[in-house]
């Protein structure tokens, strides 16, 4: 299978601060993708670059065979593949229904705004108790549910998620966790930074360690891995 992401000897950074380092990943050929690493290493950084918020200083970035290294967020966001940031990034006085029509604006989206949101609604129903809630009004939880339900309404062809389930309490973390594989039962391929690493091992198919802004082990379907060695690889042996 085609990977639907290339990312080929990619460096980036802030200013004259570098972060990532001639790095190199694809997703799609083997299914989901984890993203894992201490922290500060450059797995936002590189979902940034991916995703248009941050333009590569080199390298090159391919989706679904078109260059998109030198594209706009917006143009990204249309072509289908889409980001959701850590700390969901959301309008706060906007309520629930009014993010949800703001994530099928595009025009790709908006011919399957009404499919997609039956499908948030299905995937998150404590979205349609609250619909007309501002945002601001909501728990941590269900404003991740939000940030999610907004990019399912872009109808994405990949979907980027930057730690979902960070700072969530356990009940609530479980609950994001089984509406993640469902998102991914569903049809839509995912690149997931996370720290808990029995979820990634669940949900993707190939593994990324991201290490001072380099992949320092990829780990692919087929290759056995149990928590003890990524453990080993995070702190050494």
């Amino acid at each position: 299978m085609t990977p639907i992401l290339t990312v080929e000897s990619v460096t980036a950074g802030y200013g004259r601060v570098t972060v990532l380092h001639d790095i190199s990943l694809e997703a799609g050929r083997f299914g989901n993708v984890g993203l894992f690493g201490p922290n500060g290493h450059g797995k936002t950084t590189l979902l940034r670059t991916v995703s248009g918020l941050l333009r590569p200083k080199n390298g090159r970035i391919q989706f679904d065979g078109q260059d998109i290294a030198g594209l706009s967020a917006r143009a990204i966001v249309s072509a289908g593949l889409i980001h959701v940031p850590q700390g969901n990034r959301l309008f706060p006085d906007l309520s629930i229904a009014d993010c949800m029509a703001l994530g099928a604006y595009s025009p790709r989206a908006r011919p399957h705004e009404a499919e997609n949101r039956e499908k948030v609604i299905k995937l998150f129903p404590k979205l349609a108790e609250r619909w007309r809630q501002r945002v601001r009004t909501l728990s941590g939880g269900e404003r991740q549910m939000v940030s999610i339900g907004t990019a399912l309404m872009s109808h994405p062809r990949l979907l980027i998620l930057d730690e979902p389930t960070l700072g969530l309490a356990p009940k609530i973390k479980d609950e994001l966790c089984a509406s993640v594989m469902d998102i991914s039962r569903g049809g839509v391929p995912l690149i997931v930074v996370e720290q808990d690493i029995e979820f990634l091992l669940e949900l993707t198919q190939q593994l990324y360690l991201v290490n001072h802004g380099a992949v320092a082990t990829e780990i692919k379907p087929g290759e056995s891995l149990d928590h003890g060695e990524i453990m080993s690889m995070y702190f050494g042996h």
